[in-house]
């Protein structure tokens, strides 16, 4: 067997279609020969990074978004209701405390399913349960439905504060800035020694392509029970 490729996701839980990439990568991630590294990155940082302009400030793309994101969580099988007041929740509330508390899991666990349960709650909470994700005890109450005890929580709540967090999401969101990112979720496939970006979650048959591999579907499981 030929040696894994690597992929890299770069996600923020505040964007809804990251959650999307988020569930297709994770699925995939046992059925392509690749390697998914999670790279939990700050949405804001990129947009004023790359000096971009959020789909939810032009009113008919925003008005295409709503729709358009009933269509797909029914396609990709992922529990995904707009909120309320999508504009509260991504431009007024943000992520920042969210992102680097899901930083803080990932250093302390460097790269287990811990990472991969806490950014699904995360995502739940904003974009299927209207709930917020900006204070601690709204952090705390992801992180125990996403199976940590209460001193984890405890301790990462404290870690998400620190320097290091801080700077190791900023660093995070740098690199995709260098990838060339203006918007998440976007992937980065290495592929022959070279970086392949892919914006959205609506490359992956293409994606696939590059690295060698076959698309097959959003849900491949389902795919494959039926070949």
């Amino acid at each position: 067997m030929t040696s894994r490729k690597v992929v890299e996701l770069f996600y923020d839980v505040v964007s809804p279609y990251s959650w999307l990439g988020f569930e297709v990568m994770c699925r995939y991630r046992n059925v392509w020969n690749i390697d998914l590294k999670l790279r939990p990155a700050y949405l804001g940082g990129i947009m004023h990074g790359a000096g971009n302009k959020p789909p939810g400030l032009v009113p008919n793309k925003f008005t295409y978004m709503t729709k358009d994101l009933t269509r797909l969580a029914e396609y990709f099988n992922v529990p995904l209701q707009p909120p309320a007041d999508p504009f509260e929740v991504m431009f007024q509330k943000g992520s920042l405390a969210a992102m680097r508390f899901v930083a803080a899991v990932q250093e302390k666990e460097k790269d287990g399913e811990k990472v991969v349960n806490v950014s699904r709650e995360l995502w739940r909470r904003i974009w299927s349960e209207d709930k917020d994700i900006t204070e601690p005890v709204s952090l705390s109450e992801a992180a125990v439905k996403a199976g940590l005890s209460e001193s984890e929580i405890k301790e990462l709540l404290a870690m998400s504060t620190s320097t290091q967090v801080k700077e190791k999401l900023k660093s995070t969101t740098q690199a995709a800035l260098d990838y060339g990112a203006f918007g998440f979720p976007m992937i980065v496939c290495h592929v022959d020694g070279k970086p392949e970006m892919f914006f959205g979650s609506d490359r992956f048959e293409l994606m696939a392509h590059c690295i060698g591999e076959k698309w097959l579907g959003p849900q491949p499981s389902k795919s494959a029970a039926k070949l």
